[in-house]
């Protein structure tokens, strides 16, 4: 007997099992991102980094999106992502094509036409979508059988296991009989019972009976007795009857492959956002790779460690908008709660601290970062204050904006997250913004929030330096005798210039700095 259950595919067939601990699915594309996401958005240009991973594909798009924004805050985990990354980037092709497979299945099903309005309907657009799948599956568990052994890490090693143990022959059989008995080739078989009225109750769609005579038999022999009755051709309300009676039969059969397709479907459409994230992170490694980029695994660092190393880290973002090659920074702020970076005006100090932020999301999210090495403690969140332009609408002024700005940051922020401050409260005198840029980063500090502060105003940076505390490293960008910009950030104390003149003979003059590296002119004023 067909009853409701006998096409449920089996639960163990998932991908659930294979991305990790504690991990959340990508497949959840439309989950709620952060309140501060439109912020980090913009302020660290994000849009160019999924665009580069996405390749103009609108799904590579949200996927890149959702991982990056909601990375992950337990090492072992984003370590798990890393392990899966590092086969992908070994066998590039291999994940491709699997991507590419869980495509076209979800492609090719939903081009079948699923009737909802009779039960014959839907389990006829059942059959057709198992059948498609079913050869999906075939192609799916091939690829495991050539190329499984290939795979080291945890995830695709668990991946490739389930594929060999839960689709093997005797399943792919067994449902291959099934589908072939769904056809009703020889018509139905449906048992029901009188009720009252003499009304049909308890209509079931039966199994064919099993014909196990020799075929001399089956030739020459009678068939087994049977009563039967033919409609008449012109017979119209007879002929509905009898659908009904069938529909009635096919129906809960009908719910149950329907179920176990729609079953089957979300496996794929599980496997295409799984597997998209790291087909985006391979299209931007190529992308780097062809640049001569470096880029590397980072290391991540338990949350309540202070940790920060780097070695010719850069801006992702300002890499994929221009053609050269960008100058990478080396830092080494184990320990240090605060960063404060000063020097030259368009010296990159605001690009850098994007490389930073970039980087602590890259790395939460299980990707490779924009640096020859890194390693970096993992963080609750990333928060970013930057300067903005003035308010069009004259609602309010600049330092208004900024201040509400802050506080709505402060009613969100976490203990254990990253705030990245560019150029913060600049819109207001220098003793003003001083004193409240001051008095807002020592109670952030106080809440173990560790900060990198951007500022021009000497003020600021030279009362931080005064308070010798010990948990602070001062960054300056260098500065050549000439003044030209290295975009090298090195560490050192505040000075009381920013060299506004050189800016100066750069707008009015024409004498514009000779820059020594091929990204000179396409760095941001800083």
């Amino acid at each position: 007997m067909y009853r409701d259950g006998d096409f449920e595919f089996r639960a163990r067939f998932s991908p659930n099992g294979w991305y990790g601990r504690n991990d959340r699915p990508f497949a959840e594309v439309d989950a709620a991102l952060p309140a501060h996401a439109p912020d980090l958005i913009q302020d660290l240009e994000l849009e160019t980094l999924f665009s580069a991973m996405s390749l103009g594909d609108q799904f590579l798009f949200a996927i890149a999106k959702q991982a990056i924004i909601c990375g992950l805050n337990e090492p072992d985990d984003i370590g798990y992502r890393q392990d899966v990354l590092r086969d992908c980037l070994t066998h590039p092709n291999i994940v491709r094509g699997v991507y590419e497979l869980a495509a076209d299945a979800m492609q090719r099903s939903s081009k079948v036409y699923r009737s909802t309005y009779s039960a014959s309907g839907v389990l006829s657009g059942a059959v057709e979508v198992m059948r498609l799948l079913v050869d999906m599956l075939k192609r799916l568990r091939a690829v495991a059988d050539e190329h499984g052994h290939l795979f080291r890490s945890e995830g695709f090693v668990r991946f490739f296991n389930m594929l060999q143990a839960e689709l093997d022959d005797e399943y792919f059989s067994t449902v291959e009989e099934h589908l072939r008995n769904l056809k009703f080739s020889s018509g139905e078989l449906i048992s029901a019972q009188l009720g009252k009225g003499n009304k049909g109750i308890q209509y079931v769609l039966r199994k064919p009976w099993p014909d196990t005579r020799g075929w001399m038999d089956r030739l020459l022999g009678k068939g087994p007795p049977s009563y039967t009755y033919e409609l008449p051709p012109r017979d119209e309300n007879g002929a509905q009857a009898l659908g009904q009676l069938a529909g009635r039969g096919a129906n809960l059969v009908a719910n149950a492959l329907a179920q176990s397709a729609d079953h089957v479907l979300s496996f794929f459409q599980m496997l295409l956002a799984e597997l998209g994230f790291y087909v985006g992170c391979l299209n931007l490694h190529d992308r780097l790779a062809e640049k001569g980029e470096p880029s590397c695994i980072p290391v991540p660092r338990p949350l309540d460690e202070s940790a920060f190393f780097a070695q010719g880290l850069y801006d992702v973002c300002l890499s994929l908008r221009m053609e050269g090659k960008v100058v990478g920074n080396d830092v080494a702020a184990d320990e240090k709660e605060l960063v404060v970076i000063t020097g030259a005006n368009t010296g990159g100090k605001s690009t850098f601290l994007r490389s930073l932020g970039l980087s602590h999301l890259m790395m939460q999210c299980g990707m490779f970062v924009p640096a020859a090495q890194f390693s970096a403690n993992v963080v609750k969140g990333v928060f970013t204050h930057y300067k903005r332009e003035e308010d069009v609408t004259m609602k309010s002024g600049k330092f208004d904006e900024e201040l509400s700005r802050m506080s709505t940051i402060i009613d969100r922020i976490q203990p254990r997250s990253l705030m990245l401050c560019n150029e913060s409260f600049a819109s207001t005198n220098e003793r003003e913004g001083s004193e409240i840029g001051r008095q807002i980063v020592r109670a952030i500090l106080g809440a173990r929030i560790k900060v990198v502060y951007v500022t021009h105003m000497y003020d600021l940076a030279e009362g931080f330096r005064r308070q010798n505390v010990a948990n602070t490293l001062f960054l300056r960008a260098e500065r050549e005798p000439d003044g030209r910009r290295t975009f090298r950030l090195r560490e050192g104390e505040p000075l009381s210039t920013s060299y506004g003149p050189d800016l100066y003979q750069e707008i009015f003059a024409g004498n514009e700095p000779e820059a020594s590296v091929s990204a000179a002119t396409a760095l941001p004023a800083d």
